[in-house]
């Protein structure tokens, strides 16, 4: 018991919270809410459940000392990698893919709780190890180690997922401070391959992806010839554009709009860009873009003001998955992007991506607030 409560002790210094940060989160999930429940009348209330929780955790996590959070170490690896080998097995099927558990009554998509557990497994990995970052050996192993979830991702099928999964893995190495050298070897191998990827999977007949993601890419590609393929992309651009400057509130049900007709599904997750659109206009997308960005940044700033490996690489890790998740979705909505499938950060329906997102936070919150504490506890000595 003792043991217990000195591993869940509080900070010796005390929390000061990015209240900035905090504000737009907090903004963010209460602007999902009020899409979500226009569209899906019921649906909104369990969203606002699944925010309180994740409010729960996050202060919960901001109050632990997230060196820690270190010590479960392989712990979180073999956490995320079970949940992940159980979809794999025994995955609850919906919309031709296997990517939720359940257990009884409850409902979860474990990939995105693995996105935090392997950013907390990979900080402490290269934290470590921190002399050996750029060495063959243990460039090999840590490449194998990443290699396993992303494998066990793309299996569900959820190619858009494995690649959002890659780029924070690419982002926790960077941080750690790989040699450039070495990132231009990767690079140079790297690029080649993914053009001769590309053109492979456009060829008729390819066997490298499932029919269902050729056929995505060849309506991106070619709009006009694969239109029983871009309808979602092309309603969705639709949406965006009937709401105008100001946008039309309380369209979302209203049959004679884009959304409210049903000629774009998910619209209340994949597509939430969409609805905000249409009902919040141009003014209103670009503060949930403006929001999006200040949440990446402020991670990024959280990281840059650590003295620890570990933290600096957790911020940077939470930086790279709601900046690049973001990135993809708006890309997605307005046909810059191949259709993915992706939720847009605290805004789109999900409440295992919402909880986690808070937890992932409240990391976050924890890091950059110990190192503001002291901060102020140094100029108050002075």
């Amino acid at each position: 018991m003792r043991r217990l409560t000195e591993w869940l002790k509080v900070p010796a210094s005390p929390v000061h919270y990015d209240l900035l940060l905090m504000m737009c989160v907090l903004l963010l999930s209460g602007t999902g809410v009020y899409l979500i429940e226009g569209l899906e009348p019921g649906l909104g209330l369990r969203q606002g459940i699944g925010m309180i929780l994740g409010l729960i955790l996050l202060a919960v996590l901001s109050l632990l000392d997230y060196r820690r959070l270190g010590e479960l170490g392989v712990w979180a690896y073999v956490i995320a990698m079970g949940t992940l080998l159980a979809v794999n097995i025994m995955g609850d099927i919906s919309g031709g893919a296997a990517r939720w558990l359940e257990i009884g009554s409850f409902r979860f998509q474990p990939s995105e709780l693995a996105k935090l557990l392997l950013i907390l497994f990979f900080a402490q990995w290269f934290a470590r190890r921190e002399e050996d970052v750029s060495r063959p050996g243990f460039f090999l192993a840590t490449a194998a180690l990443m290699a396993l979830p992303l494998i066990s991702i793309l299996r569900e099928p959820d190619l858009s997922t494995t690649i959002v999964a890659a780029w924070i893995f690419a982002w926790l190495w960077f941080s750690a401070g790989i040699d450039y050298r070495v990132l231009g070897r990767i690079l140079a191998v790297i690029l080649p391959l993914g053009g001769i990827f590309l053109f492979l999977v456009t060829r008729e007949g390819q066997t490298i992806l499932d029919d269902y993601q050729y056929r995505r890419i060849m309506a991106w590609m070619n709009p006009s010839e694969w239109a029983a393929e871009s309808y979602q992309q092309m309603y969705s651009i639709m949406a965006i554009g009937s709401g105008g400057l100001l946008g039309n509130p309380g369209s979302g049900t209203d049959t004679a709009t884009v959304i409210g007709s049903g000629f774009l599904p998910e619209s209340h997750t994949d597509f939430i860009m969409a609805a905000a659109g249409q009902e919040l206009g141009f003014l209103g997308c670009a503060a949930i873009i403006f929001l999006e960005g200040i949440v990446t940044f402020r991670c990024l700033a959280a990281g840059m003001r650590c003295e620890n490996m570990a933290g600096r690489i957790i911020c940077a890790g939470m930086a790279a998955w709601i900046g690049g998740q973001t990135f993809v979705n708006l890309g997605v909505v307005s046909g810059l992007l191949p259709n993915t499938g992706l939720t847009l950060p605290f805004v789109s329906y999900g409440l295992t991506s919402m909880v986690s997102l808070y937890m992932g936070i409240g990391v976050v919150l924890n890091i950059g607030g110990q190192r503001r504490g002291k901060e102020r506890e140094q100029r108050r000595r002075r």
